[in-house]
């Protein structure tokens, strides 16, 4: 099983490599500019080489890049919705830079949903006509706050069904997200229901990483709030998710609270050992 953690480029993608290793990385997840900010530098060639050049020597793969939060493709301003088909297209061009093979997009908000989800579509259309590649971008379920579209599996569906290129298009399920959005991931039985449901609206072949976060607030919070492996509300549910025969060919990141490499290393030893009671 593939397992990771998001990665910080600070300092430049040279030093993406050996954080990796330190906290026990075989796959990564990163960003390629300032998730805050609409500004960009233009990547550095040397930097971008050697970052390449790392990963397949120490055989860390898939790389996931993940857009910067402002984007909102779902959004009613058309100055926004503009503007954000335009980072994802910037986006998709350093993610081919990099060597990344997926690019991990927030599904927007709207206060009318079919209206959110049809222009969702239409912004990733034109991004994805914009710019022919081969990186895969992949869709992340939400908590449901606010106006968020895409927390539940039939809306991810709406929106991959008016996508034209649909061998370019999958989903990245995140666990808190799913749960705080009124999966219940706590018992066997609800893992199970889950990906059922999952697997019979979208397909399992659409779902290409699970961000594996417990959660600091219940089922059904629509309160997005990540937390450490286990001590959440999620709690021994993350051994069912983390057990699953359909899902153990998958790689798992964790996005999980983060002060020092310390907090790291203990979720990942706490994901190992419940890797180990089946």
């Amino acid at each position: 099983m593939k397992l990771g953690f998001h990665i910080s480029i600070s300092g430049g993608f040279k030093n993406v490599i050996p954080r990796a290793r330190a906290c026990g990385c075989s796959t990564i997840q990163i960003f390629s500019r300032n998730p805050r900010s609409w500004k960009y530098k233009p990547l550095n060639k040397q930097d971008i080489e050697l970052f390449k050049k790392k990963t397949k020597s120490e055989n860390i793969s898939p790389v996931f890049i993940h857009m910067p939060y402002l984007a909102n493709l779902a959004s009613s301003k058309s100055d926004l919705s503009k503007r954000s088909v335009d980072s994802l297209i910037e986006d998709l061009e350093r993610a081919e830079i990099t060597g990344a093979q997926f690019l991990i997009l927030h599904i927007g908000s709207s206060h009318d949903k079919k209206r959110g989800i049809k222009q969702m579509a239409t912004g990733i259309n034109i991004a994805l006509n914009r710019k022919k590649n081969d990186v895969i971008l992949l869709l992340e379920n939400t908590a449901g706050c606010g106006n968020e579209l895409g927390y539940k599996f039939d809306q991810i569906k709406q929106i991959i069904d008016q996508v034209n290129e649909k061998e370019r298009i999958g989903v990245v399920l995140d666990t808190a997200h799913a749960f705080e959005a009124g999966y219940d991931l706590k018992t066997q039985k609800g893992v199970e229901t889950t990906i059922d449901e999952f697997n019979n609206l979208i397909g399992l072949n659409k779902l290409y990483l699970i961000h594996l976060n417990d959660s600091k607030t219940k089922l059904g919070s629509h309160s997005d709030r990540h937390w450490h492996i286990g001590k959440g509300e999620i709690g021994n549910g993350m051994r069912y998710i983390l057990n699953h025969p359909l899902l153990k060919e998958k790689p798992f990141i964790m996005e999980t609270p983060r002060e020092s490499i310390k907090d790291d290393l203990m979720n990942l030893r706490r994901v190992k050992e419940l890797l180990n009671k089946k």
